[in-house]
């Protein structure tokens, strides 16, 4: 009885194994908001640079531009054909939105800021999530330069 419980003895590491790359990673940074046009056709987009060595993702490495609205999207689809809880976006500010302010609203410095930092946390934990790997809406959102809403929704299948 006393070896079924027993400690298995773990193998020391040495440094190379310690500071060799990981094993697994999967980075993805939200950067470089630019904000496009002028009156009511300006929107802000931001850089999604994915870095990963997972098997699931075809591409190695990639960067495209998103904007929120394209984080709304992949929110929606994940949360229709996925069986994972996805966390919310950070709020869409619509005070901020309103006509007639003395700032600029959702177009300011600070507040941009502060959505990338969000959409950044956000998008690190649904990739994270292993069952979102296998999404193909999650895999066109950091993969494909542009977002094809017309996609067929299905898991993405590992050679």
């Amino acid at each position: 009885m006393a070896s079924a419980t027993q400690r298995i003895p773990s193998k020391r590491q040495t440094l190379d194994e310690a500071y060799a790359p990981p094993a697994n990673f999967l980075e993805i940074e939200v950067i470089n908001p630019i904000t496009h046009g002028v009156g009511k056709m300006r929107y802000t987009d931001y850089e999604i640079r994915m870095r990963s060595n997972l098997p699931v993702f075809k591409q190695k490495e990639s960067s495209v531009r998103r904007r929120y609205s394209d984080f709304e999207w992949v929110r929606a689809e994940l949360e229709r054909d996925s069986k994972i809880v996805v966390p919310t976006l950070p709020g869409k500010s619509l005070k901020r939105q309103l006509p007639f302010r003395s700032d600029d609203g959702i177009y300011e410095e600070e507040f941009i800021e502060n959505r990338r930092k969000a959409l950044e946390l956000f998008i690190n934990k649904v990739a994270g999530h292993p069952l979102a790997q296998n999404e193909r809406s999650l895999h066109i959102f950091l993969q494909e330069t542009t977002i094809d809403k017309n996609y067929v929704p299905g898991k993405i299948r590992t050679a």
